[in-house]
């Protein structure tokens, strides 16, 4: 049975990678709003902005940007869902002896695989823009960890928002605050130069330590409670999630 599974995640995983590799466009435009963003932090804000650290500020905040990226590319992942469901691309495979729990691991996936692409062009583009890190091997690891894991994450919440939507626009809309939440948090500039309120929102909010932990690696400093704080909250909602989106696709194949 499993492996029934998983040769018929494979083999749907390989035909939305296919259409990926026929519309590179969808990776490039998730890395352009990112890139947009270093090029204007870095070299028209960055000096105003005070960190209270001793390093760059393109090491400061690419963590965020990391982030970012994913937020972006997981909109495809709803939209191309929401595809699929309205064409009737599911109904046809229910007529076919294909495990059910395949079709939404395959966009799953090829969701990964594209995020994976995107953030290594980000940090190609940070890398010429001046980021450095004596992080050892163990810690991009750990880092590459953390980014998969947050992409899960997101990506499971896509998926509810791709078999609930009602418009292709609403699809892929959702991702719209996943993308402006790393700007109140540690991403850009400390939380502690925040308002009040503002500040007490931004520290305990997910991203902040999920930023506070990649940026710990790759300075090599300790992560210290964030990297613990960080894995409860995406594991939280990677399992509140894919237990919603469960019940939504047995619903919706029923």
């Amino acid at each position: 049975m499993t492996a029934h599974v998983l040769s018929d995640t494979g083999v749907l995983t390989g035909r939305s990678l296919r259409h990926i590799l026929r519309s590179p466009d969808t990776i490039i435009t998730t890395a352009v709003t990112p890139i947009a963003l270093m090029l204007l932090f870095v070299y028209v804000l960055g000096g105003a902005i005070h960190t209270g650290s001793s390093q760059s500020y393109i090491d400061y905040m690419l963590p965020g940007i990391l982030l970012i990226t994913i937020a972006s590319g997981i909109a495809y992942t709803s939209y191309r869902l929401f595809l699929d469901l309205q064409g009737g691309i599911f109904e046809r495979f229910q007529s076919m002896p294909i495990a059910r729990s395949s079709v939404l691991w395959a966009h799953v996936l090829t969701s990964l695989v594209a995020n994976i692409v995107s953030v290594a062009i980000v940090v190609g583009v940070a890398l010429l823009m001046g980021f450095r890190t004596g992080a050892s091997v163990g810690a991009w690891l750990a880092v590459a960890g953390i980014l998969i894991l947050f992409t899960l994450s997101l990506t499971w919440l896509a998926v509810i928002a791709g078999l609930s939507a009602k418009t292709v626009d609403g699809a892929s809309a959702f991702s719209y605050p996943l993308i402006f939440l790393p700007f109140i948090s540690s991403a850009f500039v400390p939380t502690s130069s925040m308002p009040g309120p503002v500040a007490w929102f931004a520290e305990y909010q997910p991203v902040t330590s999920i930023v506070n932990t990649v940026r710990a690696l790759f300075t090599g400093a300790p992560v210290g409670s964030s990297i613990w704080i960080a894995l409860a909250w995406m594991v939280g909602i990677l399992a509140i999630a894919y237990g919603f989106a469960i019940a939504i696709y047995r619903k919706k194949i029923s």
